[in-house]
């Protein structure tokens, strides 16, 4: 368990390498990769918009219905 106190994120060199071994990976599928990965975070940037307007949605509704404890709301 401590020896995981000993890693940290990668910086100069080492970020270098692991781009190296991902360019050897992927090779000439890095365009296909990169267009994926853009079109997942797109769909979930979508997802958090519509999680997002459903509340705000949800929020105006509230406002719109008569409080029960405020009897001025209620005539």
């Amino acid at each position: 368990m401590t020896s995981l106190a000993f890693f940290s994120m990668p910086h100069g060199t080492e970020l270098l390498i692991i781009l190296g071994v991902a360019l050897l990976i992927f090779g000439k599928n890095l365009p296909q990769v990169g267009r994926g990965l853009g079109r997942s975070i797109t769909e979930f940037k979508k997802g958090l918009k519509g999680i997002e307007d459903e509340i705000d949605e949800a929020d105006r509704q509230a406002d719109r219905l008569p409080n029960a404890k405020d009897p001025a709301r209620l005539s």
